[in-house]
């Protein structure tokens, strides 16, 4: 029996710093900057890392962190990368019986080009794509407690039907944190299969385009959400903190402060399956010694997980141990009110 599998990608992350990305203000682009530099020209690298990423296996990570026996369950090329893959999750003991190889496509690939204060990702979306139900040996996935379901992108969208479908008929309780692929489905649909899961994870753009509604229209996005959604709604605001929902209350968060900060790739990852162990851990016992509720508590593990993860590079390490303080970074201001 498993604790968790995780589902969706597994990817290569090469990282590159260089003096020579010159950062300029760009009105044709949506963040209003862009990174430039010459046309046709070698430009120096100074550093270079070879990581793996990918929502699937980053979660299988702070999950196998936590002590929880753990599976991943996606789909990588028969390829180097895809074979390193395989070789990185066995080495942290993390099941490989639903990682299946595809000579089709290569293994996901990304290339993280780092300036001073931030960075950019090019994203080659390969064999993760190729998932199929008839891939998947179902029966063997009953006994699973939690099933985290990371973004599933182009034709796994009808995979992630079937996979909320089977989690429900067999009780098994999913986390499901959708991207754009998802999320634009037609509205009557998306919000029947909201409903399947017990956590839905979101950031601010995303619950924008799910809802249909401005971003900062918060109390009307998760008045949406919650009558979509019969579990746990979270948003996340990146330097904001983010807002919980359980139906009944709204829980406002802020961030707490990390002592340094090498790598935010991953940090979403790492609060929402930080988040998740928070609600499977929680327990009376730990409201009477802290204070905090199943929610609260959540907040602070996602919280101080995600702080973790960005001290060190790569959304795999650095990530909380079962047993770390998770008040090492201090504790999350949070407000609650009636929605």
């Amino acid at each position: 029996m498993f604790d968790v599998i995780t589902f969706g990608s597994a990817t290569q992350d090469v990282f590159l710093k260089s003096k020579g990305f010159i950062v300029r203000e760009e009105k044709k682009v949506f963040t209003k900057k862009g990174i430039c530099f010459s046309l046709g020209s070698k430009i120096p690298v100074q550093e270079i890392k070879f990581l793996n990423g990918g929502g699937g296996m980053n979660s299988a990570f702070t999950f196998k962190s936590q002590k929880f026996n753990v599976a991943y369950c996606g789909v990588v090329g028969d390829d180097v990368p895809g074979e390193e893959i395989r070789r990185k999750l066995i080495q942290n003991k993390i099941s490989t019986d639903f990682l299946f190889f595809d000579s089709k496509k290569p293994t996901n690939y990304s290339v993280v080009l780092e300036t001073a204060n931030e960075r950019t990702i090019l994203v080659y979306k390969g064999a993760s794509e190729l998932l199929v139900e008839k891939k998947i040996p179902w029966s063997r996935l009953k006994s699973t407690k939690w099933f985290y379901l990371a973004p599933f992108s182009g034709k796994l969208v009808d995979l992630w039907e079937d996979i909320l479908i089977f989690a429900q008929k067999n009780h098994i309780k999913v986390v499901t944190n959708p991207g754009n692929s998802q999320l634009i489905l037609p509205k009557d649909r998306l919000k029947k299969l909201l409903n399947l899961a017990d956590v839905l994870l979101l950031n601010q753009e995303e619950a924008s385009l799910a809802t249909g509604l401005p971003y900062n229209k918060e109390k009307e996005i998760f008045k949406k959400l919650d009558n979509w959604v019969e579990g746990i709604c979270v948003m996340t605001k990146g330097p904001l903190g983010g807002v919980v929902s359980d139906g009944k209350y709204l829980y406002e968060y802020g961030i707490l402060k990390a002592p340094k900060t090498l790598d935010r790739t991953g940090c979403g990852d790492a609060f929402g399956s930080g988040f998740v162990t928070g609600l499977i851990r929680w327990s009376s016992a730990l409201q009477k010694k802290w204070g905090l509720n199943q929610i609260e508590y959540a907040i602070q593990v996602g919280s101080a997980n995600a702080v973790s993860s960005i001290q060190e590079f790569g959304a795999q390490n650095g990530l909380l141990k079962k047993g770390d303080d998770i008040f090492k970074f201090g504790k999350v201001k949070i407000k609650k009110r009636k929605l």
